[in-house]
């Protein structure tokens, strides 16, 4: 298991301080409301707004918000005017970071990233400089305590999936984009207890780190995350299993 996929495991088991911080609920209203000016209210044939009601309904976001949200974006009731921003930069020795933001104010936004960029040893880079080391995968996250992980990885493969990685309690389903709902609803039949399932980026190859280089990558990553209109941070660090280690002490403590 590679540090980069252990670095997403130990991120799902703390996405409690997501809640506890206010974010999580924000995050996933803002990634409904703009699904639904894209596509419409209909999930049966919007992709993305299906995909982010399942992720809202995953992270126990009540049915109320969601229906709320997806008005908000039908125009039914006020809502805010969200932009789509994608920006792309360098961590620590060289790592590619790719960060992904819906903001009511899009020069405040840009700011506050490339202000922590600066403050945590990275910079912000032009568009293009890094998203070509990213692909759009689908990541289905299912906790395996009392399940048999090899067995759940051939049900993942015979359903269609294209890489499953076992880590502790916590098993990695990666699926092509279209793919996505097809595996889960796969498993799901199986009484295979899915934790999330979204659409993200995964990097083509990873930059392994020194110990000191992944400490700073994982405040940089951190405090990107912490940004009020963030939704997703993506890098190709590979931490040391080590600083891994202290930083799960860290999370759970």
């Amino acid at each position: 298991m590679s540090g980069h996929s252990k670095w997403n495991s130990i991120k799902h088991q703390k996405g409690v301080t997501d809640a506890r911080r206010g974010q999580l609920f924000t995050k996933l209203t803002r990634e409904i409301i703009v699904a639904v000016r894209e596509s419409g209210t209909n999930p049966d044939t919007n992709f993305r707004l299906r995909l982010s009601v399942q992720k809202a309904r995953d992270s126990n976001m009540p049915m109320d918000n969601i229906e709320r949200s997806i008005k908000k974006g039908g125009g039914e009731l006020e809502g805010m005017t969200l932009t789509e921003l994608v920006l792309e930069g360098y961590g620590p020795s060289g790592i590619a970071i790719l960060v992904e933001a819906l903001t009511d104010n899009r020069n405040r936004t840009i700011q506050d990233v490339r202000s922590t960029f600066t403050k945590h040893g990275g910079s912000l880079g032009e568009n293009g400089c890094v998203s070509w080391i990213f692909d759009a995968r689908g990541l289905i996250s299912v906790k395996a305590a009392g399940l048999d992980a090899d067995d759940l990885a051939l049900n993942a493969i015979d359903a269609g999936a294209d890489d499953v990685k076992i880590e502790g309690d916590y098993v990695e389903i990666y699926t092509m984009p279209e793919d996505l709902f097809t595996v889960r609803s796969a498993l799901e039949t199986k009484n295979i207890p899915i934790v999330s399932a979204e659409l993200l980026k995964v990097p083509k190859t990873t930059v392994q780190l020194d110990d000191k280089a992944a400490m700073q990558t994982m405040k940089l990553l951190e405090k990107l995350e912490e940004i009020d209109e963030m939704q997703h941070v993506y890098s190709n660090a590979d931490f040391p299993d080590a600083v891994l280690e202290q930083y799960e002490l860290q999370a759970s403590g």
